[in-house]
């Protein structure tokens, strides 16, 4: 198919906007007012790159971005197309119709959440054909009948070379169960180790559903001061000597919800307390694939005295949340334990998807998927930092976050938070304030902006916004 027009593009190389972001407004804008129809064909990655003089990676950048958005669709060999069903609009197949007004994303709500990932960059498709195969190869060797409770064998072998290869650890399928997240894990783990009355402690700043978990299961959960590096070890040592600490529940890769790494030497400090004092880490890695700066740092699993902590891992964020397949790495009769909880709780997880997963894993599927995700989640991380940089100017404090999904901003002591959430949501935005990660749920001057599900245009808009609750607190000069 032939375009009727070439793409006309404005580029301000010293804007303060990235020039793919610039290209991925430009043609989105096109789209809207009806210049570009659904099912237009778009030039390819290199010949819009020689067009607009740009580097290649650029233009690829820009494509994926409207892809993720939902504006193109990319057909393989085929080339790159406006996508037949468009955001914002209502399906419709002639040019004419295609000027029919959007609306106006000013107006939407903007909810940063904590910093889920953005399922529109799945590659359906591609996932649906391993579905669809899964399907027809499970029920042809009767594996829609009752199964293993730790999980389909080729998805544990998968996972077990996957940790070996990338991550340090030295995991069999012995020593893996499969289960429906990491809050699944999370519960398992409690459950095995933990008594009603037990001590379990956790950042002062954690992941709340965790505290609530072992709180369900009768722990008592008890929060240790952290610095920069995370868990204080001196603070952890104090509590023990005066509890019996069965567990210690730590998110080292980045901490939740800080998105601080914690440093080896850290790392090390807290697996000799374990030994001194006989507790279990229960090491939540929620993230690991989400790094940016250099090559992630290995799990605390994979260190020596590796027997003293559960591992848990997850794929529903490098997939989508909705697909539910996380899992645990213990020692074997641990592993035996979560099988007999899981069969009194679900029996067993989904074998279809569990084999259709392993497929993306063993075709190379997921890791391309994972690559291209990575390289819009870094655009919008930056894009986040920009905005904040603009807006907030000596109103906030933030470390770029090496990994993750979200970043973590720090606010003046002077600022009323419960008032600045109810000023921000009168504004169209909002946010998950620091005192929802506090075991007490003391105020804290800080917040967490996830930036993984959000586009560009939405980040500049959402810390416009939260600016001007903000300013209306600042004190008088």
């Amino acid at each position: 198919m032939l375009r009727k027009w070439d793409l006309q593009l404005s580029l301000d190389r010293d804007g303060g906007l990235p020039v793919h972001l610039q290209i991925a407004q430009q043609i989105s804008a096109d789209i809207q007012r009806g210049r570009l129809w659904p099912g237009a064909p778009l030039p390819g990655s290199r010949e819009l790159a020689a067009q607009l003089g740009i580097n290649r990676k650029t233009a690829v950048l820009a494509y994926e971005e409207l892809a993720a958005q939902g504006w193109l669709l990319t057909q393989g060999r085929r080339g790159t197309f406006v996508a037949p069903s468009l955001p914002l609009l209502s399906p419709r197949s002639a040019p004419a119709a295609a000027r029919t007004p959007a609306s106006d994303p000013a107006h939407d709500d903007i909810d940063f959440g904590d910093g889920v990932p953005d399922s529109r960059l799945i590659p359906f498709d591609v996932l649906g054909r391993a579905y669809r195969r899964a399907l027809i190869a499970a029920a042809r060797a009767g594996r829609l009948a009752y199964g293993d409770p730790r999980g389909e064998l080729p998805l544990r072998q998968a996972l077990a070379e996957m940790l070996d290869m990338e991550r340090g650890l030295n995991a069999d399928a012995e020593r893996i169960c499969v289960m429906r997240g990491s809050q699944m894990g999370i519960y398992l783990a409690g459950r095995a180790l933990l008594r009603p009355g037990d001590a379990v402690a956790l950042d002062a700043l954690s992941y709340p559903p965790a505290r609530e978990a072992f709180r369900s299961l009768g722990a008592r959960p008890l929060d240790v001061e952290q610095d920069a590096a995370g868990m204080r070890p001196d603070a952890l040592e104090r509590l023990c000597r005066t509890h019996p600490v069965k567990a210690v529940y730590l998110t080292p890769h980045h901490q939740y919800p800080t998105t601080l790494m914690m440093p080896a030497e850290r790392r090390l400090q807290l697996l000799a307390l374990s030994r001194r004092y006989g507790f279990t880490i229960i090491e939540d890695d929620y993230d690991h694939e989400f790094h940016y700066s250099r090559s992630p740092m290995l799990p605390m699993a994979s260190l020596d005295a590796a027997e003293r902590i559960i591992y848990v891992g997850s794929l529903s964020k490098v997939l989508a949340p909705g697909l539910r397949v996380g899992y645990l790495v213990a020692e074997p009769a641990l592993i035996q334990r979560f099988a007999a909880d899981i069969m009194l709780i679900d029996r067993q997880g989904n074998a279809v998807t569990e084999l259709a997963v392993t497929e993306l894993m063993h075709s190379g599927e997921l890791k391309r998927h994972l690559r291209r995700a990575l390289r819009i989640y870094r655009a919008r991380r930056q894009a986040l930092a920009d905005a904040i940089d603009r807006h907030l100017v000596g109103l906030a404090e933030y470390k770029l976050p090496e990994g993750g999904l979200a970043l973590w901003l720090r606010l003046p002591s002077w600022v009323d938070m419960p008032r600045l959430s109810a000023d921000a949501r009168s504004e169209g935005v909002r946010f998950l304030p620091g005192g929802a990660f506090a075991g007490d749920s003391r105020g804290i001057p800080a917040l967490r902006l996830g930036f993984g599900a959000l586009e560009a245009a939405q980040l500049e808009l959402g810390v416009a916004r939260l600016a001007q609750a903000l300013r209306r607190q600042i004190p008088a000069a």
